[in-house]
């Protein structure tokens, strides 16, 4: 089982996520370093999708959030933590 974050575009103010990118950039690569995070990255339109990161537990998502400058600083007014069942296709 993972844990998917998703911050719907919707609620991204990109003014402040962009002053905060390279705090939430260095959290990102903590979480990375650590073997946690998986994989993160906006949608082709993200500020219409927005965008997600997959980690490889719940307790890691809820984690990042907790400490996200974009969650913290109020550059993502929304998010939603989802468990997702990965599928390996034979």
């Amino acid at each position: 089982m993972k844990a998917v974050i998703f911050y719907p575009g919707s609620s991204v103010d990109l003014e402040k996520a962009m002053e905060l990118f390279p705090a939430h950039k260095a959290r990102l690569d903590e979480f990375q370093a650590r073997g946690v995070l998986l994989m993160v990255g906006p949608f082709a339109d993200a500020a219409k999708d927005g965008s997600m990161g997959v980690f490889t537990t719940r307790e890691a998502a809820e984690e990042f959030v907790q400490g996200d400058p974009f969650v913290l600083h109020g550059a993502v007014a929304d998010y939603a933590i989802k468990e997702w069942n990965e599928t390996i296709v034979p």
